[in-house]
C-alpha cells in the first residue's frame, strides 16, 4: 500500500508542476527572446548565478535582507529568461485569517523581479543604479502554503537596462510576477516599476 500511495503522491506532484508551467505560459504566450551578451557579461552573469546558488548567498540576505532570510525566502530558479522565487507558509508569516501576510508575498514578488535586474546590472562594465518606483498588486486567492512567484520578462528587463546605459539616461520597465500555489493556481500578482539609471 505504501509503494501506491507514494506513486499517487509523486503523480499529483508531477500534474502539479505541469499545470504551474501551462499557467504561465497563458499568462505570457509571446516571451521576447534574450539579448546577445558579450563574453564577460556572460562571465560575470554566470558568476552571479553561481552565488545565488551557493550557501553564501543565504548569509549575503541575512546581512543585506534580513527579513527574507527570517521569512524562508528561496530562489528557485534564475536565468536570462525568468526568475522564480518561493516563499513558505509559517507561524512567522502569518496573518491573522491564517494565510500569509499580504507583506510577505509582496517581498518574495519584488525579489522575483529585483533579483535579475540586480544580475543584469552587474553584468555591465559601468555603474547602473536600480530603484522601485511604484507597486501595484492584486490578490485572487488565499496563500495557504508555499507561494512560488515567476517573472519571465527578464530579456525585456535586459533590453530596458542596456537601453539606459546606451542612452546614459534613466529607464523605467514594469515587471509583473505572479505567485501560484502547490495546485498551480494563481493568488497574487505584482506589478513593480524599477527604474534604471548608468552613473556613468
Amino acid at each position: 500500500m505504501s509503494r501506491i500511495k507514494m506513486f499517487f503522491s509523486c503523480q499529483m506532484h508531477h500534474s502539479a508542476k505541469v499545470i504551474l508551467i501551462l499557467r504561465i505560459l497563458q499568462q505570457n504566450p509571446k516571451m521576447e527572446q534574450p539579448l546577445e551578451l558579450t563574453s564577460e557579461q556572460q562571465r560575470r552573469i554566470d558568476r552571479f548565478q553561481r552565488q545565488v546558488k551557493s550557501i553564501g548567498f543565504r548569509f549575503f540576505l541575512l546581512k543585506k535582507l534580513p527579513m527574507a532570510w527570517l521569512a524562508g525566502l528561496r530562489v528557485k530558479h534564475l536565468s536570462m529568461e525568468r526568475c522564480e522565487t518561493t516563499i513558505p507558509f509559517k507561524w512567522l508569516n502569518q496573518n491573522p485569517f491564517r494565510s500569509t501576510y499580504f507583506a510577505v508575498l509582496s517581498m518574495a514578488g519584488e525579489f522575483a523581479s529585483g533579483l535579475p535586474a540586480l544580475m543584469i546590472t552587474r553584468s555591465h562594465p559601468v555603474k547602473v543604479s536600480l530603484l522601485v518606483v511604484d507597486l501595484q498588486a492584486t490578490f485572487s486567492k488565499k496563500a495557504m502554503g508555499k507561494v512560488t512567484f515567476v517573472c519571465d520578462e527578464v530579456p525585456a528587463l535586459a533590453k530596458t537596462i542596456q537601453d539606459a546605459v546606451e542612452s546614459k539616461e534613466g529607464r523605467t520597465y514594469q515587471a509583473t510576477s505572479i505567485g501560484y500555489n502547490t495546485q498551480g493556481e494563481e493568488v497574487a500578482r505584482f506589478m513593480v516599476t524599477w527604474s534604471f539609471k548608468s552613473k556613468s
